[in-house]
């Protein structure tokens, strides 16, 4: 673990397998109660004492870009640690990577510009200014999952860092590594010690640990809805403030005159990148009747035609799932589908006897009601229904209790901007689903979550505004 800028031995460690062969491939510590104490502390001790937090904000910006840079140097180091740790192709890896750094720079660039305004309060024979202060809000707990390691630590410290805050990372068990590996970076940069703490551990107990504390000013959360829901029982101790990215259940909308050789391999793509381990994943598939049949065919196609392998195998398209747990949690969900009257098209297995391989899984003849197109599979599993009209396909895109992503698919901008306005979700795409960047902010409605990551809205997760009132004459 990186507590106070050194890396401490660990009284217990807990093992890290690597999911195409279930081996165990490192050990990592096994955080309890006292080693979070001991990074709350060192981050509360660096805030403070203005280690970071007083920096010229083009010097923090500066040490940031340089993280960056690091980054990228080590790309091909950090995407083959995160390919065997996750099981994603290498080169998806490295995309994944680069989009790491690429938000370092971004929020480097923002360091500087973190402004307060001023306001002339008073009548003109006896004038009261005001003024405004955006000051970095304290300690950062910073908890991420395990489907994306990098870039999601990446996307809740580069923002942190650029507001001043000092911070407390613990990523997800399953997938500890290249955190590690940033900690390290982020010293190498420049960052002063104790502004970054890593500790890593098993969620129940390292997670919840650093959710109650009571000397963290906010958490930071990407994960599933049931643990969201845990963690802001753990923050109302101290009235923490929360940021939370959860669970999604993200339509994924085809009207009749879309470009099918588009439509198809991006409905394809938004529900089986990563093997369907992506909370903004196109799940719920609508498509107009007049095309339905050869679009169902056609995503099928495609899954049938990805080949599954190790993320260490270059001719690989997709990785295994996470774990055993995983597997047995897509199984399950599939088996219910067609116990409820789904039909498999394609896939609706597993692969192999040897690590964590599920087939790409098209479902058909689903409808609202089933537990498959209600809840958050997190797996390569996409449920596929027809439409007739407009009014039709809003209705059935906006049925859920979440609202994280969208995509839409048609040739008629007019058609695709009044849906977009009208769909009840954090991101839509138009003829594009996985999409987005260090520029723009996403986040959910509803069950899927409060406040946005990437982005200038990302800022103000980790910002107080301080009114200041002065009479003036």
């Amino acid at each position: 673990m990186l507590i106070d800028g050194s890396w401490t031995t660990p009284s217990t460690t807990i093992p890290v397998f690597d999911p195409a062969t279930g081996s165990v491939i490192a050990s990592v510590a096994d955080g309890g109660t006292k080693d979070v104490d001991l990074a709350v502390a060192s981050a509360r001790e660096s805030f403070e004492q203005g280690r970071w937090r007083a920096l010229a904000g083009a010097e923090r910006g500066a040490i940031l870009w340089r993280a960056g840079d690091l980054m990228r140097q080590r790309a091909d180091d950090l995407s083959r640690w995160e390919s065997l740790n996750l099981g994603l192709p290498v080169a998806q890896a490295k995309s994944m990577v680069l989009e790491a750094a690429a938000q370092f720079r971004y929020y480097a660039g923002w360091a500087d510009k973190i402004h307060g305004r001023t306001i002339d309060l008073g009548p003109a024979d006896r004038r009261v200014q005001g003024y405004t202060l955006r000051e970095p809000i304290g300690v950062a707990g910073l908890i991420t999952p395990w489907n994306a390691p990098l870039s999601m630590a990446a996307k809740k410290l580069a923002p942190a860092l650029a507001a001043g805050c000092s911070c407390v990372l613990k990523p997800a068990e399953e997938t500890p590594l290249t955190s590690l590996w940033l900690g390290q970076i982020l010293l190498e940069a420049g960052v002063p010690a104790g502004v970054v703490n890593v500790v890593t551990g098993v969620g129940e107990q390292t997670g919840a640990a650093l959710a109650e504390h009571p000397d963290v000013d906010l958490i930071s959360f990407t994960g599933s809805t049931e643990v969201g829901r845990l963690i802001v029982h753990a923050a109302t101790g101290n009235m923490k403030k929360l940021t939370l990215e959860l669970g999604g259940k993200s339509p994924v909308i085809v009207f009749g005159d879309a470009d099918l050789n588009e439509a198809i391999p991006g409905a394809a793509s938004a529900v089986f990148w990563n093997s369907g381990q992506v909370c903004a994943a196109g799940t719920r598939l609508f498509v107009h009747e007049s095309v339905y049949e050869q679009v169902v065919e056609g995503v099928a196609q495609a899954g049938r035609a990805m080949r599954l392998g190790p993320g260490t195998d270059p001719d690989a398209d997709l990785g295994p799932l996470i774990s055993q747990k995983q597997l047995d949690r897509v199984a399950g969900y599939v088996g219910q589908g067609v116990r409820d009257g789904a039909r498999v098209v394609s896939g609706g297995s597993r692969v192999g006897e040897q690590g964590f391989f599920f087939e790409p899984t098209v479902l058909a003849e689903v409808d609202q009601s089933m537990t498959v197109m209600r809840e958050e599979i997190f797996g390569p599993v996409l449920g596929v229904m027809p439409f007739s009209d407009t009014e039709q396909a809003v209705a059935l895109a906006n049925d859920s209790s979440y609202g994280l992503a969208s995509s839409v698919w048609t040739r008629d901008g007019a058609l695709a901007h009044s849906v977009a306005r009208r769909l009840r979700a954090g991101r839509v795409g138009i003829n594009v689903h996985r999409a987005g960047g260090a520029h723009m902010p996403a986040g959910g409605y509803r069950q899927s979550g409060w406040g946005r990551e990437s982005g200038p809205e990302a800022l103000e997760n980790y910002l107080e505004t301080k009114s200041v009132v002065s009479q003036l004459a």
